[in-house]
């Protein structure tokens, strides 16, 4: 069956109390959103945990339907937070902008390595430059004479971590509309330690706070909580798990 509506409501017609599982994945929101279109009760699946497929040592999508379609018939799925559109949309806005700041870093440490591979007389100039990449820095970066085609590649660089940045700027204004219109951000950022961005962050990676019974089952879910290993009465604890919402986990050990 193509994954379209209308061959979902062909294949549907005449079929009464459905249940449907999908497992996790990067587009598994596009059936989900259509099955509750359709008024389908349907199930997220964790992929990691479902070890019965994961752990399969023949992989086909029929075996893997067939055996998500007995884990839910018998009421054996390990279901995850369904998250609702708009939350969704909130969280593409965030990524974007994590997007571009990992892109400017990486643009940067590309400056950096370049340079380092100059004449000791550029080194020199660099060396005694404090930021390389604020208005003043970037203007002594077009300024640098390098020798051959670095110079070329040194113009190119510069035009992209200006490109980035700019993007980068457009993306944070939308995340300052965010922190506008949900008010969860603003009660977060009166915590000492969170800016705009990482309260806005928090609220939408928690999404619904009413969904963890107690603290515990909060960390839990950040990843933040140690390994466990326990046996024979005595327990022993490790790192912790790095299990669950990485952006979580990143939020509580980063200060902006």
């Amino acid at each position: 069956m193509a994954n379209y509506r209308t061959e979902l409501e062909k294949f549907l017609d005449g079929r009464k109390e459905i249940k449907a599982v999908i497992e996790a994945g990067r587009s598994s929101y596009t059936m989900v959103d259509l099955l509750d279109e359709l008024d389908i009760d349907v199930t997220i699946a964790h992929p990691k945990d479902v070890k019965a497929i994961a752990r399969a040592k023949i992989k086909t999508d029929k075996r893997d339907s067939f055996m998500l379609a007995h884990l839910l018939r018998t009421d054996l799925i390990p279901e995850i937070y369904k998250r609702s559109p708009q939350n969704r949309a909130y969280q593409r806005v965030l990524r974007q902008r994590a997007f571009y700041v990992g892109s400017i870093t990486r643009t940067k440490n590309k400056i950096r390595s370049l340079l380092a591979q100059q004449r000791e007389e550029f080194r020199d100039k660099v060396s005694r430059k404090r930021n390389l990449f604020s208005l003043s820095g970037v203007k002594f970066l077009k300024g640098l004479n390098l020798p051959d085609r670095d110079k070329e590649l040194l113009s190119a660089l510069i035009k992209t971590f200006t490109h980035l940045q700019e993007r980068r700027d457009e993306t944070n204004g939308l995340v300052e509309k965010l922190y506008q219109e949900i008010p969860e951000p603003r009660l977060i950022r009166s915590v000492p330690g969170y800016g705009i961005f990482l309260s806005v962050l928090m609220a939408v990676e928690i999404a619904d706070i009413g969904r963890f019974s107690k603290v515990s089952k909060f960390l839990s879910y950040a990843g933040v909580i140690p390994s466990t290993h326990s046996s024979g009465g005595r327990s022993y604890h490790g790192k912790i798990v790095k299990e669950g919402n990485r952006w979580l986990r990143w939020r509580l050990f980063t200060l902006e």
